[in-house]
């Protein structure tokens, strides 16, 4: 009889209310009155069959079989009430839609957003970051050129690294950032002085022996050309003391022999580039050509990460801040594709002599590409910028996560591959919203979200990218969520507390002109 009341007074059992179902859906608020009278009248059955064992017992002593029996009646009319009662719940049954390419994407009501409370929102909060974002840019680039241009006067041509023309990547080079401090990301390649160049070992290379968890990386080995040629014998011929080679530098022997980079620039004991000593190095570097041009400048330069010497803060006497982050990279042959040393995703426990290999400039042009065949005005970048914003304000009230923009770009991309170009349309913004934010529940649950570039076979063929990273096995970004349960939780509930609270988060920071001169700022200037 404890087993029978314990099931008939389960809270789950008979609910008397249910706040996950929509109060618009009434005809399933029909079906779930139908089945609560349904169920209803079960329970007063078994109440009264209850009620007539118990007076069985009264008089006779209660079989023990009949306990057995009505123990197992109990729990299986128990389990077949818990499957039906799951069965009609609308928040826990997925409501599909697909796109025009069949993708299908969940939760189409992730969040709904009024239309022109986004528009308004959007027009009135993001669009003066527009002309900043140019000035700032227009900016930027022109300290980094001052900057390298010091750089290379002070390394030394025969032992330091040759550093070439940045590369602008990232949102602010993409259009999208919204907030503050204004950021600025730059890739500085840089190559090896003669007699030295680089060999890649990729890990979708035929013979790599890189690990499986160490996908989208690989290493550089650092190697010396030999400096004879066909036509010079001063390499295998001693030519004496008084004898000069017009082909090769007197001292050119010497300073083959002379190990002086790889001791600056590899790992111990080994011919790979390491990552902790080409940031040291770069960041002697870039202290010693601020040092020569900070007289030219009024404001004051900092390291904000010494764990990433690039990572700079210029703060004007204005109280203005504008953030760099210059990368030192090595192109990979002649591609666009570059190794660095951190990664977006921010991958832990990487050895030192394995490099990311950065995609973020096809990424950037296939941005800009798929941009020319949307319609005017449209709502790609809003719903990133959206997205992004919740995502920051959400991590200001929760604290960090392991979800970054790069995963909300990467999701977008997704969605602008696969969905017709007049999806995107202005008055679509509510909708598009809904497919981002779904697509990113959707990856959460399945823990996949696949590299927009590697091993996407849908990226166009304009965009350049060598065959062999299309047709290698795609990445997924998600993959360190697999065993890191932990932070898979976190990332979760961060993205479920920021759906719950994008309604909010919007009506809060939507400026407000009730007079026509009062407003709440969108980003807070203390922010960083």
């Amino acid at each position: 009889m404890v087993v029978v009341a314990a099931i008939l007074n389960h809270p789950l059992l008979f609910p008397k209310e249910n706040t996950t179902i929509p109060e618009q859906d009434e005809d399933i608020l029909a079906r779930m009155k139908e089945h609560e009278e349904r169920l209803e009248a079960e329970r007063e059955r078994l109440e009264q069959e209850i009620s007539k064992a118990d007076k069985e017992a009264l008089d006779s002593s209660f079989d023990c079989y009949g306990w057995y029996f009505w123990s197992a009646l109990s729990l299986v009319i128990f389990f077949t009430i818990e499957v039906c009662r799951q069965d009609l719940i609308p928040g826990e049954t997925s409501d599909p839609s697909e796109d025009e390419e069949g993708y299908t994407i969940v939760g189409a009501k992730v969040v709904t957003l009024d239309k022109g409370v986004l528009s308004n929102f959007c027009e009135t909060s993001f669009h003066p970051f527009i002309h900043e974002s140019g000035r700032v840019r227009e900016f930027v680039e022109g300290f980094a050129d001052d900057l390298l241009e010091a750089l290379r006067s002070i390394c030394d041509r025969e032992v330091d690294m040759e550093l070439e023309d940045f590369v602008g990547v990232g949102s602010m080079f993409e259009s999208w950032r919204v907030c503050k401090p204004l950021m600025c990301d730059l890739i500085v390649p840089f190559a090896t002085p003669e007699p030295y160049s680089f060999q890649f070992q990729l890990w979708c290379g035929a013979s790599s022996d890189i690990p499986l968890d160490l996908q989208g990386c690989g290493r550089i080995k650092l190697t010396k050309i030999n400096g004879n040629c066909p036509d010079c014998l001063c390499g295998t011929t001693n030519l004496g003391e008084d004898m000069l080679c017009l082909l090769h530098n007197r001292n050119e022997s010497s300073e083959v022999d002379d190990h002086a980079l790889e001791e600056l620039l590899c790992s111990r004991n080994t011919p790979y580039l390491s990552k902790d000593q080409v940031m040291k190095w770069f960041q002697i570097s870039v202290t010693k050509a601020w040092g020569q041009i900070s007289h030219k400048y009024e404001f004051e330069l900092t390291f904000r990460n010494l764990d990433f010497p690039g990572a700079l803060k210029v703060r004007f006497r204005s109280g203005k801040v504008i953030v760099l982050n210059i990368t030192p990279a090595i192109q990979l042959e002649d591609t666009d594709a570059y190794f660095i040393s951190q990664c977006p995703s921010d991958t832990a426990n990487m050895s030192d002599i394995h490099w990311h290999l950065s995609f973020t400039v096809y990424e950037k042009n296939l941005l800009k590409h798929m941009a020319k065949t949307l319609p005017d005005n449209s709502c790609h970048l809003r719903c990133l910028q959206l997205a992004s914003f919740l995502h920051r304000k959400q991590t200001g009230l929760t604290g960090r996560s392991a979800l970054t923009n790069y995963h909300l770009k990467t999701a977008l991309l997704h969605l602008l591959l696969r969905k017709s170009p007049s999806a995107w349309k202005p008055q679509c913004l509510d909708q598009r919203l809904q497919d981002l934010l779904g697509f990113l529940q959707k990856s959460l649950q399945e823990k996949r979200l696949s590299h927009i570039i590697v091993g996407n076979h849908l990226v166009p063929a304009v965009i350049g990218v060598p065959t062999i990273f299309l047709t290698t096995e795609p990445i997924n970004l998600f993959r360190p969520l697999v065993l890191q349960r932990q932070v898979y939780a976190k990332m979760v509930e961060h993205f479920q507390e920021m759906l719950r609270n994008a309604p909010v988060l919007i009506q809060e920071y939507t400026p407000h002109f009730p007079n026509g001169d009062i407003y709440h700022e969108l980003n807070s200037p203390t922010e960083s």
